[in-house]
């Protein structure tokens, strides 16, 4: 450590390289953020950030959750987003303290939710439930053709209950997508006056997406996270691309005739994301060894971390904190 201090004092080390990461107690020590596929961004690399994001940034990823530079959020905006249904599986947590119980014991980076919930709930567990605070956010009344997100609250708001980083949805190809960049571009300025990382859910929707692949396929997965990075997304929210494209001849250009196995898309869309940090979302529920597949593949290729919502809480508690210890596990030390 003496050695370690001495290199940092000459500028001959980084303190947040690879080979000496800042991890919370009880994280490996010789685990590093390069991974067997490809290697994963680290936070020194993101030179660009300010300090405040930075140190937003630094908590996110080496104070809570998982460490090592890895992230694992719990989401709760379905409830604007897809109504009470998603909780009808699992009663209890349709009472937001049940996703914050989760979240606090469950070893997860922060919770994400609107400032409706963050209002009458973080109270209790500030500073325990570190908050990414959606921004924007609309019903599925409406269908996706012309999908478009409001904003719902604000960078000010945010900083007023001690987020450590906000969320934006911004679909990727609507027909509203002019309004939709314009709307992020103010709410990208405030958070660089405001010291604030910014999360973006990118996510691909409309009738030109539809024609082109679908929202699930490589090829608008590969241009949203593209579409994030250059808009100045920190940190991008994105689907897990289909192993198996449906309509792959209808995509634009190469992308009809790649021959790519789910991995090495989910490497690439990494990698098209340059200086910004990837997350997976773990979608609808699914069985708990698929799910593992797909946390070992994404992560295995650059990844992150994962958002997962229900997955997780729309198990019993028990279930939910078993499986959520047990991925965070495999953050730590992919």
């Amino acid at each position: 450590v003496l050695r370690q201090a001495i290199l940092i004092l000459n500028g001959e080390s980084n303190p947040m390289s690879p080979t000496m990461t800042l991890e919370k107690p009880g994280t490996p020590a010789n685990v590093t953020p390069k991974t067997a596929q490809g290697k994963r961004l680290t936070l020194c690399e993101m030179d660009y950030l300010s300090t405040g994001k930075k140190a937003r940034m630094h908590r996110l990823l080496y104070q809570h959750g998982p460490g090592n530079g890895t992230m694992m959020f719990l989401p709760i905006d379905q409830g604007l987003e897809h109504g009470p249904v998603d909780f009808f599986v699992n009663p209890p947590c349709g009472n937001p303290q049940y996703q914050f119980e989760l979240a606090k014991h469950g070893n997860y980076s922060a919770i994400a939710l609107h400032v409706g919930m963050a209002d009458k709930y973080l109270k209790n567990y500030a500073g325990q439930v570190p908050l990414v605070l959606k921004l924007n956010g609309k019903t599925c009344v409406p269908s996706d053709n012309h999908a478009f997100s409001s904003l719902t609250s604000s960078v000010e708001d945010a900083v007023r209950l001690g987020a450590d980083a906000v969320g934006y949805t911004l679909f990727v190809g609507s027909p509203s997508q002019a309004e939709d960049i314009q709307q992020f571009n103010d709410v990208r300025r405030e958070c660089e006056q405001l010291g604030m990382p910014i999360i973006v859910w990118a996510y691909p929707r409309g009738e030109a997406i539809d024609k082109k692949g679908g929202k699930n396929s490589f090829y608008a997965i590969h241009y949203a996270a593209r579409v994030a990075a250059e808009l100045g997304a920190d940190v991008v929210k994105v689907n897990i691309p289909n192993a198996v494209e449906k309509d792959q001849n209808i995509q634009p250009d190469d992308y009809a005739t790649l021959q790519y196995s789910q991995a090495e898309k989910v490497k690439a869309i990494v990698e098209a994301a340059t200086k910004t940090m990837v997350v997976f979302s773990g979608g609808s529920k699914i069985g708990e060894d698929e799910l593992t597949s797909q946390v070992k593949m994404v992560m295995d290729n650059g990844a992150h971390g994962l958002i997962f919502g229900r997955n997780m809480w729309q198990r019993p508690m028990d279930e939910a904190l078993s499986v959520s210890q047990k991925f965070a596990d495999i953050l730590r030390n992919s």
